[in-house]
């Protein structure tokens, strides 16, 4: 089995409590990260999602599909969110929200192995597409998130820049 372990970091110039009301609401997910093809819930979970189980659906850019359910195991509103994953994959992935430089700094942690033997295969000799296909997958949602943020209604009481 490949391991893999991925380190993402992303900036946007919004609220804390925006970015972690986006991240949490992961069935929405769809409407603004390309290449995510479906997110169903499975199980509805207990207070701040923990115990949440949805199935996700994703199509890389190297054309193959991942399919994987996540787990929710700890939440800590707005700053921390952490699954773990089953399927073609399994591990775990952790969001780390912080505020910074007046908006949000988000960390996000990807330790997963691959289960398929056709993964594993590909990972032995393609390992290096692999990798670029995950950062070009997480840069495409960085994307897609910022301009989800900017359509947000602006609280009351806070100005538009």
């Amino acid at each position: 089995m490949a391991r893999f372990e991925f380190v993402t970091d992303w900036h946007f110039e919004a609220p804390i409590e925006a970015v972690f009301d986006a991240l949490t609401d992961s069935l929405r997910w769809p409407e603004w990260w390309p290449g995510l093809v479906d997110v169903e819930q499975r199980e509805a979970g207990g207070e701040g999602g923990i115990g949440r189980v949805q199935h996700f659906v994703w199509k890389s850019h190297l054309g193959y599909y991942l399919r994987f359910d996540i787990r929710i195991a700890r939440v800590c509103e707005p700053c921390l969110i952490e699954g773990v994953a089953d399927g073609d994959v399994t591990g775990i992935g952790c969001w780390r929200l912080c505020e910074e430089n007046g908006g949000t700094r988000v960390d996000y942690l990807w330790q997963v192995r691959t289960v398929r033997p056709w993964m594993s295969l590909l990972a032995g000799v393609a390992r290096p597409l692999v990798i670029w296909n995950h950062h070009a997958m997480m840069r495409a949602g960085a994307v897609g998130l910022s301009r989800h943020l900017k359509r947000l209604p602006t609280p009351v009481g806070q100005a538009i820049e």
